[in-house]
């Protein structure tokens, strides 16, 4: 099975299950990565998000939506709003949550209509998985984007992570993780996070224009992309 995520969301939101979702990364043992977090209501979404969701223009496609909180805010609050997912555990659940607009299926292979704003919140950029296909989403993007259209992406610097062992020969913010939940296990995949330096120089070379919104003390950030005139 390949969709243990989507499959604790579902059992999570119907209350099938009270087992819980585990993640492994290359660092040490497992942790619990608690389902409830894909269910948060407005009023527990962190800042980085209310800015993000606030920068929201027009209409907007929702990758990697999960259980829907952020589209169904947007919604809510009279936004055009898509939700696209992978995973049909979570599609099913979307639009029994209410989500009026949602698409399965992977952002990368997809044909998709043009959007004003594409949103890619909790790490979604992170579906790049190597830096080197950052190049290749951008170029994707491209092909998405209204004019005047925007990306809206959260990442993270993770080289706090390195304090104590040796940085690797490939970029640090590829992160290596496997699900594990009731019996099963994922296969390991690869995660990306990404610091602000690297992802602008990235996307200038592609370009594009990056703007930072907010950054935190924990390097933590919000950042929009738009195409240079």
């Amino acid at each position: 099975m390949t969709d243990i995520a989507g499959l604790a969301i579902k059992e999570h939101y119907y209350k099938q299950s009270k087992s819980k979702l585990w993640t492994y990364d290359q660092f040490g043992p497992r942790v619990e990565m608690p389902v409830s977090i894909y269910f948060r209501q407005e009023e527990d979404f962190p800042l980085l998000e209310k800015v993000a969701l606030q920068n929201c223009q027009g209409s907007v496609l929702d990758i990697g939506a999960g259980a829907g909180a952020h589209s169904l805010y947007l919604q809510e609050n009279g936004k055009n709003i898509t939700a696209l997912d992978i995973s049909g555990n979570c599609v099913e659940v979307m639009r029994d949550r209410g989500v009026r607009n949602v698409l399965r299926g992977d952002f990368f292979e997809m044909d998709l209509p043009q959007y004003d704003t594409l949103l890619l919140l909790m790490n979604g950029i992170g579906i790049c998985g190597k830096l080197e296909n950052v190049s290749v989403f951008l170029e994707k993007a491209k092909t998405l984007l209204n004019p005047d259209g925007k990306i809206i992406f959260d990442s993270s610097d993770v080289s706090y992570m390195y304090e104590d062992i040796s940085f690797p020969e490939n970029y640090y913010g590829e992160i290596s993780y496997r699900y594990d939940y009731k019996k099963w296990k994922t296969d390991w995949f690869t995660w990306l996070y990404v610091d602000v330096k690297t992802i602008s120089n990235i996307a200038a070379e592609n370009g594009w224009e990056m703007s930072v919104l907010l950054e935190d003390e924990n390097s933590q950030y919000v950042a929009t992309l738009t195409l240079k005139k």
